[in-house]
């Protein structure tokens, strides 16, 4: 691209190289300009045409790296000419120039101009030692018998290290100044369609401001005249790289805090992040701007951005980086911008002093005000990583659990190790106890919070505290204290334990359909407020309810949505308290296999929490399903033996007692069975409709009085509707139907509500496996039904009265044949007799109430 003169430099230099110019004169040029816009380019001109006349050149580039370096430009002009340079040199720490070495170098230059012009051009004078620049200002006041040009070329907004240089250029009277500038839009249309790529004048035009070294960039990277996009490494980056350079470190400084700043650069933010005067941050944002550095404070394309950034080092460029985060908080900016910077800060240069500390803190706080835990949890974690070791760290270690929590309840749990270590060493604060210990009995570590309870009673601290929430007892119109905050609490970091501890309270309470809005609330409030483990914590509590009043299909839907909102972390020990809702609902909704699918080898850690709890109960019912009485029994003793280890005996949350009864039941130890269904009613805690009408009901089971039976479970009847569980109720129900005789109409109305409730859940299995006939079958068997003659053929004998009732109570062929000494076989023709004296195809329809062939009979064989 040919340089254009302009008719007052063309005029300047010609008067000099033509003689115009009077002897002992010495005229100075100064040529201001943005960097790429012609400077050097300008002087090259000025060089080859002296040569051309025959004029002495002398020539010098001021460098930044010379610049403390005494003389360094005075050496360059004295190349070819050693007698400029002082007599005794320079040596190399600055010093006062010497009035003998200036008088020295304009008796040289004198000698070099006696028969022609003598051309003296210094590019980037900015960057030139105090020393050279001593004897170039004394040579412009004194000049000397030769006619002189001194081109001097200096960046907008840069001055000489010598302030006083150019003030003396100034005062003398063969001054002038040259002020270049980028080319205006017509102009550089002209010269990319002198390029061949007319169709790109617009584009390359607002990608180089006109700046020509810019424009020749990427006509040179851009050969096809359909594209103009830099990229980096190439011409464009390696023009704006030397533009920069050769801007100064001032304007280049204010430049890398723009292009740190992106769409938040701007005179007053820059000059507070440099901690400069604002209006000398506004001089140098326009030289940047005129060298099409900058548009609007911002680069003009990415490729610049990075560019100007990478000639930052990393340790300068994290400083920037958290001065401008403390300086956009300060201003209110989003928090995700500051989190940004402190972010970019972290990667260029690791470590932090306590006022970063605080600002990672406080950002982080920002964000989750704004629901951003993701960035909130990026910055504590970076935070946890720069505190030393003591009170700060393990506060900041504590948040971390909370916010992970808040995610993902499965990346919460090494943080929770962690602040187990401290406590076990002296290191937990009083003051943190409490929140560790909420958040202990929300991830459901029932064994940490019983050993933090131990060591509290050791050590007289807070430390301690119940495994679970108080479950509330509440009935009727009663309000539980628990709903009373969940009336008035918001949903925030401070009150997410709480509230989590009253819905939990509210679910295992006495009316657990009272939980069902509230957890549905919660739950749309989680999924607003982006939180995935709240939602997984409410999902799972929600699953809970509705499994709790019946709602099978509902509670496998909210479990598998819990499951869902873990992302990845299904076998974790938080996970398993879903997985347990699944198999329950599973096996009542008669899916047995995809209940076995939850049923895989647990974690070891699992055993150590709430939810080991919830896996072993719900891994003992399927058993039960299964016709396992055996290792149900296994599994419902073992999670009575953790739950009184962890003192959190509490039946209404799970009544392993009336569960292990039933396995007794099945196994033919109805005395141990009656005993552990009377020891849960002797409970203090268990007066609770619900355990009540469980232990009643197990109770009524293992007795053979009939009248007792029926007594027994009219009272779990009654309890159980309370609940609200219908399933215990259909159950409860069937069991009534089975103390009459088939057609009769109390068994009839005991069978029709209990299959209509089976329905209502959904309940496969009981209706199938309870309840073998439909509705309209026991109408019809009513209808039927005649009197049947006392003859000997419709009475049981006492051997056929004996096993009937045992099978009744639900013993299997093998289980009565041993306790009545008879053969298999033996049991199964006495059970074909009494079906066919009885009129029924199953012994679920086996009635308690059965008269024997004499009295004298019922006690043979």
């Amino acid at each position: 691209m040919p340089f254009m003169w302009g008719h007052e430099v063309a005029g300047t230099v010609d008067e000099v190289l033509a003689g115009a110019a009077p002897e002992g004169s010495c005229r100075t040029l100064l040529v201001e300009g943005p960097s790429g816009c012609g400077r050097s380019t300008l002087v090259d001109a000025v060089i080859e045409r002296a040569t051309a006349v025959g004029a002495v050149v002398l020539s010098a580039v001021g460098w930044a790296g010379e610049r403390t370096v005494p003389g360094g430009v005075l050496r360059q002009l004295a190349h070819r000419v050693p007698q400029l340079l002082p007599a005794g040199d320079v040596g190399p720490v600055p010093a006062a120039t010497r009035v003998e070495d200036m008088q020295r170098f304009c008796r040289a230059v004198d000698s070099l101009g006696s028969d022609a012009p003598v051309v003296i051009c210094v590019d980037d004078a900015h960057h030139a030692d105090r020393t050279s620049l001593d004897h170039l200002q004394y040579l412009a006041r004194h000049g000397g018998r030769a006619r002189v040009l001194l081109v001097v070329t200096v960046p907008l907004q840069e001055r000489p290290s010598r302030a006083a240089f150019l003030t003396e250029l100034l005062r003398r009277p063969g001054f002038r100044r040259v002020t270049l500038g980028p080319l205006s839009r017509e102009t550089a249309a002209d010269v990319v369609r002198s390029a061949g790529h007319g169709r790109l004048a617009g584009p390359l035009y607002e990608l180089s401001g006109g700046n020509p070294l810019l424009l020749r960039a990427l006509l040179e990277e851009c050969p096809r005249a359909d594209r103009a996009e830099p990229r980096p490494g190439g011409p464009y980056a390696m023009a704006v790289a030397a533009c920069l350079h050769r801007s100064g470190p001032g304007t280049a400084a204010v430049a890398q805090v723009c292009a740190l700043l992106g769409p938040r650069a701007g005179a007053e933010r820059a000059a507070r992040v440099l901690g400069l005067p604002t209006e000398e941050v506004r001089r140098t944002l326009s030289a940047l701007e005129a060298a099409a550095l900058l548009t609007g404070g911002r680069t003009r394309h990415p490729v610049a951005q990075d560019v100007i950034l990478a000639a930052v080092p990393a340790g300068r460029r994290a400083e920037l980086h958290r001065r401008a985060a403390r300086v956009l908080r300060a201003e209110g900016c989003p928090a995700a911008e500051t989190a940004g910077h402190l972010l970019a800060a972290a990667e260029h240069a690791p470590g932090a002093d306590a006022e970063h500390l605080r600002t990672l803190c406080d950002t982080a706080e920002d964000l989750l005000a704004e629901d951003d835990a993701a960035g909130a949890l990026r910055l504590l974690e970076l935070a946890h990583r720069c505190c030393p070791e003591g009170p700060q760290r393990t506060a900041v270690g504590l948040r971390l659990a909370q916010v992970s929590w808040r995610l993902d309840p499965a990346a919460a749990e090494p943080h929770l190790d962690s602040l187990l270590r401290a406590g076990r060493l002296g290191r937990l604060d009083p003051a943190q106890a409490q929140p560790l210990a909420q958040l202990l009995m929300a991830q459901g570590r029932c064994a940490d919070l019983a050993e933090a309870a131990d060591d509290s009673g050791r050590r007289a601290d807070p430390a301690g505290a119940p495994a679970l929430p108080p479950l509330g007892a509440a009935t009727g119109d009663t309000v539980p204290a628990g709903e009373h905050l969940l009336q008035s609490a918001r949903l925030t970091d401070a009150t997410l334990l709480p509230v989590w501890q009253a819905l939990f309270s509210l679910t295992y309470s006495a009316g657990p359909q009272r939980a069902v809005p509230w957890t549905r609330r919660l739950l749309a409030e989680a999924e607003r407020r982006r939180a995935p483990g709240w939602h997984a914590a409410f999902a799972e509590l929600h699953a809970q309810a509705l499994l709790r009043t019946g709602d099978l299909t509902g509670a496998v839907e909210f479990a598998e949505r819990a499951l869902a909102a873990l992302s990845g972390s299904g076998r974790a020990p938080f996970a398993y308290s879903a997985r347990a809702v699944l198999v329950r609902a599973h096996d009542a909704l008669g899916r047995y296999d995809r209940a076995a699918e939850h049923l895989d080898a647990p974690p070891p850690a699992l055993l150590r929490t709430r939810h080991g709890l919830a896996f072993l109960h719900a891994r003992g019912h399927h058993h039960l399903t299964s016709g396992q009485p055996q290792p149900a029994l296994a599994d419902f003793l073992e999670v009575g033996r953790l739950m009184r280890e962890w003192r959190i005996d509490h039946p209404a949350y799970l009544p392993w007692r009336t569960d292990a009864a039933e396995a007794l039941l099945r196994l033919g130890h109805v005395e141990h069975a009656a005993h552990l269904a009377g020891e849960q009613l002797a409970l203090p805690d268990a007066r609770h409709p619900w355990t009540d009408g469980q232990a009643l009901r197990v109770q009524a089971l293992a007795t053979t009085v009939p009248q007792r039976r029926a007594a027994l479970l009219t009272r779990a009847l009654v309890l159980l509707r309370q609940s609200g569980d219908r399933l215990a109720t259909a159950r409860t129900l069937a069991d009534l139907a089975r103390l009459h005789a088939p057609g009769t109409p109390a068994r009839t109305a005991h069978l029709e509500a209990a299959w209509r409730l089976s329905e209502e859940c959904g309940a496969a299995a009981l209706a199938h496996d309870i309840l073998p006939v439909a509705p309209a079958q026991v109408v019809r068997e009513a209808e039927n039904a005649r009197p049947r003659p006392a003859s000997g053929e419709t009475r049981l004998t006492a051997s056929e009265q004996r096993v009937a009732t045992l099978a009744a109570q639900g013993l299997t062929n093998r289980e009565i044949s041993a306790r009545l000494c008879l053969t298999v076989s033996t049991v199964e023709q006495h059970l074909t007799r009494v079906y066919r004296k009885l009129h029924i195809t199953s012994r679920r329809d086996l009635p308690l109430q059965m008269t024997p062939l004499t009295p004298a009979a019922s006690g043979t064989v």
